[in-house]
């Protein structure tokens, strides 16, 4: 006789079906124990002594046959204690102490206390996406992750604290209410530093503007003092909010990762837009992602959200010569000798950096102490390929005593900040219905606008074609960084609600690529 049940694997952010049988070995076998196959990893093959420990302590009788547990399909990897509790079921089955006649209509995880109480387990977002996908009727899963699952509609989320509820639900001897489905409601992030908190520095605000209004990636050059930092972690304050699918999106990444419940709440989902500070000793895996079992890394964690690289040259340049096809593509692909795996990675990229290595060149107060030559081999720390990525260079000016001191301009300056949120959500919006007209699912603001497609959408007359020659001529322009131009300059016009690509769009446009004209200089 053989038992089956199920359970769920991971693969990046995709669930897979894993099914989990039981078969009885004659006591005549070879075998001297009960074992587990099909590429389980360490913790799984310790499972058997979680489960017959948890079974005992739950009030069922000990398992005295020899058992074979198979968790297919056998050629995919398995790996963590997420499987206790459908590999106790099956036993339980196989040993006829509950019926295995419901056991094919969910996908039972969870981890096993030896007492027999369950714990929570990892990726149950995407368990529960899986379940409908395939038709199960419910998921049974850990009562504390509940609250995550069950933002998915037209399937049972059955939260159980201990194998004992898990076999009886299962046995039908026990009735256990589905989880009550949650309604998400956007929430606009009001903790830490605001947009309006920022004095004066009116020309990187505008800057910074337009790179949320078109999802840009913005490197800002200033020295030490100027603002940098506390402009990088207050630009979610003028995001707009998440959708649902990228609520959905970014809390399968974080339940997948084990860092939900940093940015959780009582709805179950991450539904503020998340920026990932990585300090800048990261490694190339801590950043995009990878190890034996690949998991996502800060590239992924940041999806939907920000990733702020504080004093950019300070990181390895490995780690960040990796990250230029993540920022094409807004996706990584990590590759291993028997795997490979897909995580999202649509991020905006705010970066920071000094002028120079004592971080005062060009400071209108304080003289440089930089040697000859310090200054271009500091600057050579990033390539010119990872520049070319980046949308929006801008140049930030130390702040000036009056703009410190003056607390008139704050009520003005929660004025300002409300009103580029209001221009910066409109411009998306727009930006969202254009690419539907031309059915362009797959792109969801202009900083995606497909090459091929470019023509159509940021059509120019031919004054703003000179302007750009010029441009091209004089500072030596590449490919990218002209195609970049123009996208940014869609944004300029969007922003402005213009519907034709102008001259002074343009010409802004170009005005933030400061460091491909080493124009840098404050």
């Amino acid at each position: 006789m053989v038992v089956k049940g199920y359970a769920a694997a991971l693969s990046g952010v995709e669930g897979i079906v894993v099914t989990v049988e039981a078969s009885s070995v004659p006591f005549q076998s070879e075998m001297s124990m009960t074992s587990i196959i099909g590429l389980p990893d360490h913790s799984i093959k310790e499972s058997l002594f979680r489960c017959v420990s948890a079974i005992e302590h739950s009030g069922y009788e000990t398992i005295r046959q020899k058992q074979i547990i198979s968790l297919s399909p056998a050629n995919l990897r398995k790996e963590g204690s997420g499987y206790d509790v459908s590999i106790a079921i099956a036993m339980l089955a196989m040993s006829f102490q509950i019926p295995e006649k419901l056991l094919n209509q969910y996908i039972v995880m969870g981890e096993l206390a030896l007492d027999g109480q369950v714990k929570p387990v990892k990726g149950v977002l995407s368990m529960a996406i899986l379940a409908k996908k395939e038709g199960f009727k419910g998921l049974i899963i850990p009562k504390s992750n509940t609250s995550e699952a069950c933002v998915i509609s037209d399937i049972d989320i059955i939260g159980v604290e201990s194998l004992r509820d898990t076999a009886e639900f299962l046995a039908g001897r026990k009735q256990i209410a589905p989880t009550k489905k949650q309604s998400i409601h956007p929430i606009t992030n009001t903790l830490g530093p605001q947009f309006a908190d920022v004095r004066g520095q009116q020309t990187v605000k505008r800057a910074l503007e337009i790179a949320c209004a078109g999802g840009h990636n913005a490197i800002l050059i200033g020295p030490p003092g100027a603002g940098k930092t506390m402009l990088a972690h207050s630009i979610h304050s003028i995001l707009p909010p998440m959708t649902l699918e990228e609520s959905l999106e970014t809390t399968q990444i974080h339940s997948i990762s084990g860092t939900l419940e940093t940015y959780n709440n009582q709805q179950g989902l991450i539904t503020q837009r998340i920026v990932r500070s990585p300090h800048h000793t990261a490694s190339q895996t801590a950043l995009v992602g990878g190890g034996a079992y690949p998991m996502p890394g800060e590239i992924s964690l940041a999806h939907n959200g920000v990733l702020f690289l504080d004093e950019l040259p300070e990181f390895q340049r490995n780690a960040l010569e990796s990250m230029r096809q993540p920022l094409e593509d807004k996706e990584i692909h990590l590759s291993r000798t028997k795997l490979s795996v897909r995580y999202p990675s649509n991020f905006m990229l705010i970066a920071s950096m000094n002028p120079c290595p004592c971080g005062y060149y060009n400071h209108p107060k304080v003289d440089c102490k930089c040697p000859p030559g310090s200054i271009a081999k500091y600057l050579s720390k990033i390539s010119g390929p990872l520049l070319d990525r980046i949308d929006i260079h801008i140049a930030i000016a130390p702040l000036d005593f009056e703009d410190l001191t003056n607390t008139a301009s704050s009520t003005k300056d929660q004025e300002l900040q409300i009103a580029i949120q209001q221009r910066v959500q409109h411009a998306r919006i727009t930006q969202k219905e254009r690419f539907q007209c031309l059915n362009i699912p797959s792109v969801h603001n202009n900083s995606q606008i497909p090459s091929k497609n470019l023509t159509q959408i940021c059509a120019l007359d031919s004054t703003c074609k000179e302007l750009l020659k010029n441009a091209m001529d004089k500072y030596n322009l590449s490919a990218r960084a002209y195609h970049r131009i123009i996208r940014v300059a869609r944004t300029i016009a969007d922003v402005e609600n213009e519907k034709a690509i102008q001259r002074h769009h343009i010409a802004e446009a170009i005005q933030y690529r400061c460091l491909d004209k080493n124009t840098w200089g404050i």
